[in-house]
């Protein structure tokens, strides 16, 4: 018989065993995702799509392969991170003033009006619990996980590229803000200066660099390339160091990841130094993000949405009426209709925001376990859907875009 004090370490080894087991199944599909979409007949499938699905297979309700443990559940948080941290990175600051921000706002504004209707009414017919939070879901659009899927059309630079992107920083950091003061502990004028005090030190932290000394900024200037990666390990040190102040706030740690990517593209602006990009893309898409969205797939209570279907069905209509329709209406006459309704699809695309969402309404009890799966399984849907949908409408109406039209966005 084994001594007392060698069970634990012989049960933490079988877990360690086990934990590995998972990881390399998570890995694998994440490996095999890429060659799916290539090899798949018909219109491109985005990537992430195919990472959710490939995640419902081995997760425990289908194929038991992996089983989404504590490490994993990390593993995962810092993929989340690395999505809203790509975000930030990615957004020009041009795009957050002029005609298209306003337009882009207002276009967000009308989507909460609506979803805060909608949600009322579900509300008062008891088929939820809390509005806030359904609302909050209802208006977010998946800018993180939009981006690779952008980058791959080759559409990032052009109008409805870049009506994407600020319609985009919208949808997630109008959700941000509003999950922080409206679904937290604390009463909304307390959470607005806790948030306040959040973006001081964000603002710190962003002024710190041009304060550093010239002895400081050779040791980064000759470590970039060497085994040392200084630039990246300040990178990740910024991320990682704002998603816990985020959570020591008492603040959802996305807008911890925002802010990171934020701050970063002050001192690198996209562009001027590619080996840097090439980096953090290897480390975000490389590993973090599928894995991510591997585990999201695993996590989807695919037996509740079976048993309701009707609710999963609802919430992405509720999508598509909240977040598309308003920028069909919001744009019109910016872009060329097939432009159009391509942006309304993207602008309807939501997932890791509802996911946040719904864990935060699980954990404070005000959301039904039934509507949390339908709003990830009508997330999830959007992510296979619209975003494939956007681009059979691109490659059927391939160059249809007026020189007015293009221009247009920028006026």
């Amino acid at each position: 018989m084994r001594p007392r004090h060698e069970q634990p370490l012989a049960c933490a080894a079988v877990d360690a065993v086990e934990g590995l087991g998972s990881l390399f199944a998570i890995v694998a599909v994440a490996a095999l995702a890429p060659f799916l979409v290539a090899l798949l007949p018909g219109p491109k499938i985005p990537e992430v799509a195919v990472l959710l699905v490939l995640g419902v297979v081995i997760g425990p309700q289908v194929l038991g392969l992996a089983q989404v443990s504590e490490p994993i559940s990390l593993l995962a948080a810092v993929g989340l991170g690395f999505l809203f941290f790509v975000a930030g990175f990615e957004l020009p600051p041009s795009l957050l003033r002029g005609p298209l921000a306003k337009r882009s706002a207002l276009n967000w504004l009308t989507a909460v009006v609506l979803a805060l209707v909608s949600a009322g009414i579900l509300h008062w017919t008891g088929v939820v619990l809390d509005t806030a939070a359904v609302a909050i879901a209802l208006t977010s659009t998946a800018l993180g996980t939009l981006l690779p899927i952008l980058r791959d059309a080759g559409v990032t630079e052009r109008p409805l590229g870049r009506a994407v992107l600020a319609n985009g920083a919208m949808g997630e950091f109008g959700p941000i803000v509003a999950i922080s003061l409206l679904l937290g502990a604390r009463g909304a004028i307390t959470s607005l200066v806790v948030l306040a005090a959040f973006g001081l030190v964000a603002l710190l932290l962003a002024a710190l660099p041009s304060r550093l000394g010239p002895r400081f900024k050779e040791i980064l200037l000759r470590g970039r390339e060497t085994t040392s990666q200084t630039s990246l390990r300040l990178i990740m040190l910024l991320l990682v160091g704002l998603l816990a102040i985020a959570g020591a706030f008492g603040l959802d740690v996305i807008l911890g990841a925002f802010f990171a990517g934020v701050i970063t593209r002050r001192h690198v602006s996209p562009g001027t130094d590619e080996r840097l990009e090439a980096k953090i893309d290897g480390l975000a898409f490389g590993l973090f993000v599928p894995l991510f969205f591997v585990v999201s797939g695993m996590s989807l209570d695919v037996q509740a949405i079976l048993e309701s279907p009707g609710r999963l069905v609802l919430f992405f209509a509720l999508l598509v009426v909240c977040r598309g329709l308003p920028t069909l209406l919001w744009f019109r006459g910016w872009l060329p209709r097939p432009d159009l309704l391509r942006l309304a699809l993207y602008t309807a695309t939501g997932l890791p925001i509802i996911v946040a969402v719904t864990t935060i309404g699980l954990e404070s009890g005000v959301m039904l376990p039934a509507n949390a799966a339908a709003l990830v399984g009508a997330g999830v849907l959007s992510v296979l859907l619209f975003p494939a949908a956007a681009h059979v409408i691109g490659a059927r109406h391939l160059g249809a875009a007026s020189p007015a039209s293009v221009a247009a966005p920028d006026r």
